[in-house]
Order: C-alpha cells, then sequence, then structure tokens
C-alpha cells in the first residue's frame, strides 16, 4: 500500500505490484544482515525477506527509491522494532470460572 501511494503521488506507472515476505528464525552469528552487536548476542533471531516484484519496467534508481519507500512501510517499522506481545484471553461469561 505504501509503494502504490508512493507511485500515485509521483505520477509513476508502475503496474502490478506484489510483495511477498517469507519469515525464519536463524542463529544471529549467521545473520548477514545484523550487526556484530547483534551477531555477538547470540540466540536466534527473527528473519523476514521481503521481495517486491514490479510488473512494469523500472531502472535502478527507481528500484532503490522503491525499496527505501518499502522501509518506511508501517508494517516494516512494526517488525523491525523489537515488540512485545501482550495476551489477554476474555471469557464470554464474564471471566468466571
Amino acid at each position: 500500500m505504501t509503494l502504490r501511494m508512493y507511485a500515485d503521488r509521483k505520477g509513476l506507472s508502475l503496474g502490478r505490484v506484489s510483495v511477498d515476505v517469507s519469515h525464519a528464525k536463524m542463529h544471529a552469528r549467521d545473520c548477514a544482515e545484523c550487526t556484530d552487536e547483534e551477531r555477538e548476542g547470540g540466540g536466534r533471531i527473527d528473519r523476514f525477506e521481503r521481495v517486491i516484484s514490479v510488473e512494469g519496467e523500472v531502472s535502478e534508481e527507481l528500484r532503490d527509491k522503491l525499496a527505501e519507500i518499502a522501509g518506511k512501510c508501517p508494517v516494516h517499522r512494526t517488525l523491525e522494532a523489537k515488540a512485545k506481545v501482550a495476551t489477554v484471553v476474555e471469557a464470554g461469561d464474564g471471566g468466571a470460572g
């Protein structure tokens, strides 16, 4: 959505744009994108791989710009942050029993 809004605002004809994301757990020491500090921390990390497919022809300069814009997507920012998940289970009977 972020890429489509950018393209529309700039009048770019990208054609169909699709994004595929895959997820894996990996050892921090094997993470090419991680900083040295993150690798030294050890343990396993979540790694997401995003592939953006553009139907139309784009220059290398525009590819770089699209990757930059994709990095500003709210979902991308959330995934890059070290988020916490809080879980609450509510019973339909007001929580009794």
